[in-house]
């Protein structure tokens, strides 16, 4: 059975979340480290809603940092959309 790598973060209504990491990755664009993660809630059209966030691998996953510019969600939403390709993809064959 998979182990899932879970964390626990305050919403904006202050609960405690718990959330799951998809992913992490590190840009060499903008010298920063990128977390992808799920609270496993979905939208109103069934999907699941994904987050991404900045972090420092040195401190707790609980310091989040916030996507600050363009350029940053351009990287995310392309690896996001190769990730989703390939997914496709591999279910096809």
């Amino acid at each position: 059975m998979e182990e899932k790598n879970m964390f626990t973060v305050i919403n904006d209504e202050g609960k405690e979340v718990q959330c799951e990491v998809l992913f992490t990755f590190d840009s060499d664009e903008t010298g920063k480290h990128y977390i992808i993660y799920t609270d496993n809630t979905t939208d109103e059209e069934g999907n699941t809603k994904v987050y991404a966030s900045t972090f420092d691998p040195e401190k707790e996953a609980s310091d989040l940092g916030p996507i600050e510019t363009e350029k940053e969600w351009k990287i995310i939403e392309t690896i996001l959309e190769n990730l989703q390709n390939n997914n496709e993809g591999q279910g096809e064959q």
